[in-house]
């Protein structure tokens, strides 16, 4: 598999190997002991998501303030504009955000550690999106940054509005919420 750093260190864009003719194709997704050697990633998953969603939807940007999840993100139809926010206080890179196209086509996987706010939109007519999770869901520590925050400004590339959850517009700007030291 290829690792591809992004400008924020600690998230990464995982390549998998692909192997492919003309019966299709196959990789390995995950593997414990490739992930640990080629990308540092030691972290036990302990829940595998799996969310299917329209054009314009965006979800997020989603994170525990306890029970943080580290998340490795994949598409496996459609495709995503995939964001990672880092809320550590104490980090260099605090308040900055990173973005990757994930794609049933493209295979990648981004790789979101604790400690980061992490949100998607849809770009194609429909995706899904797989993820794997390093702590268990625990709603009653779930919080939700806005998505169009201006001090973030992240570049969701939205075609008109998102598609929003309830939940989703009520997210607060960085400025207000609770993030981690």
């Amino acid at each position: 598999m290829n690792v591809i750093p992004t400008e924020i260190p600690d998230v990464l864009i995982i390549e998998p190997r692909v192997f492919g003719d003309d019966r299709g194709f196959f990789m390995e997704s995950y593997n414990e002991r490739a992930f640990a050697e080629k990308a540092g990633i030691t972290q036990q998953f302990v829940q595998d998501n799996h969310s299917r969603s329209g054009k314009n939807v965006l979800r997020g940007l989603h994170y525990q303030i306890q029970q943080a999840q580290g998340k490795l993100v994949r598409a496996i139809v459609g495709t995503i504009l995939d964001v990672a926010v880092d809320i550590r206080r104490s980090s260099p890179t605090f308040g900055q955000w990173i973005s990757c196209e994930l794609s049933a086509e493209n295979k990648r996987m981004l790789w979101v550690p604790a400690g980061f706010a992490h949100g998607f939109v849809v770009t194609s007519d429909v995706a899904e999106v797989l993820y794997k999770a390093t702590d268990f869901y625990a709603p009653q520590y779930e919080r939700s940054i806005l998505w169009n925050d201006p001090d973030l400004a992240i570049a969701w590339n939205v075609d008109g509005e998102p598609i929003l959850s309830p939940k989703d517009e009520a997210g607060v700007p960085l400025k207000q919420a609770e993030v981690y030291p």
